[in-house]
């Protein structure tokens, strides 16, 4: 796939279809807390969600206040949970490891934000956009590749669906992903030149 040009930040990209039972990958990445975690260290009894973000996409900007607020839900009920940025940070400076602790200071992330530099991460996960959401049950298989809500770059309508919060819950209680699963849309990650 080409690079696409800089000024076009916002160029809508959409994951490929669940893979059920896909199993988590394991890593060790450094987090704007100065810690470095790894899977083992995100990981909850009742599942974990990764979510592939960064800090200049206007999809995460829209979204990142409800999705602290949403984890920390979550996490209260036993569910782990990380946030990964994989952008290229040189072509994208926002999205550098400063400019990231800035952000998890900003938004009061109550998760680890975790730095995938070589963006080794992104690829062994798929991921392909930000926000890019990956829902595991407690043995660390893959049951949710949907978004957090019907929001993208506006607030969602009022009364909409808490989608992350309530496959997570369902996931934690059956074991079972739930059905009709809706796509993520955000920003294509910003793969580094000859990636």
């Amino acid at each position: 796939m080409a690079a696409e040009p800089k000024e076009v930040t916002a160029m809508a990209a959409t994951p490929p279809p669940l893979t059920l039972d896909t199993p988590a990958v394991d890593f060790r990445l450094p987090a704007t807390d100065g810690r470095s975690y790894s899977l083992d260290d995100v990981a909850g009894k009742n599942g974990t969600v990764l979510v592939f973000i960064c800090n200049h996409c206007p999809y995460v900007k829209a979204m990142i206040d409800r999705l602290a607020t949403d984890a920390r839900t979550l996490m209260a009920e036993g569910v782990g949970f990380a946030a990964i940025c994989s952008n290229d940070a040189e072509a994208y400076p926002e999205d550098s490891f400063p400019a990231m602790q800035r952000f998890a200071r900003a938004h009061a992330l109550p998760f680890p934000y975790l730095h995938d530099e070589d963006q080794s991460v992104a690829r062994a996960y798929g991921a392909v956009c930000t926000p890019d959401y990956f829902g595991y049950d407690g043995n660390r298989r893959l049951k949710y590749r949907g978004r957090l809500d019907e929001g993208r770059t506006s607030p969602p309508p009022p009364g909409a669906r808490r989608e992350l919060v309530e496959a997570m819950r369902a996931i934690a209680a059956t074991g079972v992903a739930p059905s009709g699963q809706v796509a993520s849309i955000g920003c294509s990650i910003k793969w580094k030149p000859g990636a």
